[in-house]
């Protein structure tokens, strides 16, 4: 594959941003699989031994993974940081029980790949389903180690190249524009942690299957959630109803049981800052949502 025809696949950043700002006040709805894989994660904290006493949620959405933070940590003081300001807006008239507590937790715009925050600031990283919509897998991991103290985790979760993989498969028989984001496989992400010098890095992934009755149902909770197309190689006008027909027909032939199934790979990671790094920890410097 050559550098333009993998440059395809990028996500437009902008267009990112903006297409989950617009999923902002309907986002909840159709987060089913968000929310259970925020669950999962949240639930593999309890083998491990850590208080953190600053927790960054990098990626927080509506705040799915922030109740659920508070109460495994309620002394703890929690970031919740997001691309899409409306995404957190949200998250904050949510969680109105939870800023009447002695921390409350505060909200940060900005992006994953340059976080304003202090060097050795934050004990937890947790990050729910992000690391896809990032464009340099490198940089990111680099922010998220200079932000992590010694001794500090990284708990997160991404998209494997098996998801939507049959939607994938069906538009590749339609045009030669790309219809589906771009995935990155585990042991990809992995390597990036080691070449960042994170300690003790853990993957592994499941097959999760979701199902739906007809295609529009499929698009249309893709749209709702933000996930819709959003790479540089997607079709620069609206899809024909024509080319639309002859998605619906192609991906008839994933119909099981009366119901057509959409895959998504769901890739764990975690990793440690080791306990030997000399640095010293300064004030978190961060653009709180006003």
């Amino acid at each position: 594959m050559n550098k333009t025809t993998e440059n395809q696949h990028i996500p437009d950043k902008l267009k990112m941003r903006q297409s989950f700002e617009r999923a902002a006040t309907h986002y909840d709805a159709a987060a089913i699989l968000q929310q259970e894989i925020s669950k999962r994660l949240l639930e593999r904290l309890d083998y491990i031994k850590l208080q953190p006493a600053r927790v960054l949620d990098v990626g927080a959405g509506t705040g799915i993974s922030l109740t659920g933070l508070r109460q495994q940590y309620p002394v703890a003081q929690i970031y919740a940081l997001d691309i899409a300001r409306a995404m957190l807006l949200e998250a904050r008239k949510k969680q109105g029980w939870l800023q009447r507590m002695r921390r409350p937790i505060q909200f940060i715009t900005a992006d994953a790949e340059k976080l304003p925050l202090a060097d050795a600031s934050v004990d937890l990283l947790f990050s729910n389903l992000t690391l896809q919509w990032c464009l340099d897998l490198e940089q990111t991991f680099g922010e998220f180690r200079r932000v992590l103290k010694p001794g500090g985790l990284l708990m997160f979760t991404t998209f494997g190249p098996d998801t939507l993989k049959e939607l994938r498969s069906c538009w590749s028989q339609v045009d030669g524009y790309t219809h589906v984001n771009n995935f990155i496989d585990m042991h990809v992400v992995g390597d990036a942690l080691v070449r960042r010098r994170f300690a003790e890095p853990v993957m592994d992934m499941e097959l999760v299957t979701m199902t739906y009755s007809d295609v529009p149902s499929i698009m249309r909770d893709l749209k709702t959630i933000g996930a819709h197309n959003v790479t540089r190689g997607r079709a620069r006008s609206l899809t024909g109803k024509g080319k639309m027909q002859q998605l619906v027909a192609s991906y008839e032939q994933f119909r099981n049981n009366g119901v057509l199934p959409v895959s998504y790979e769901v890739v764990y990671g975690h990793a440690w800052i080791s306990e030997d790094v000399s640095r010293s920890s300064i004030p978190v410097s961060f653009e709180q949502l006003k």
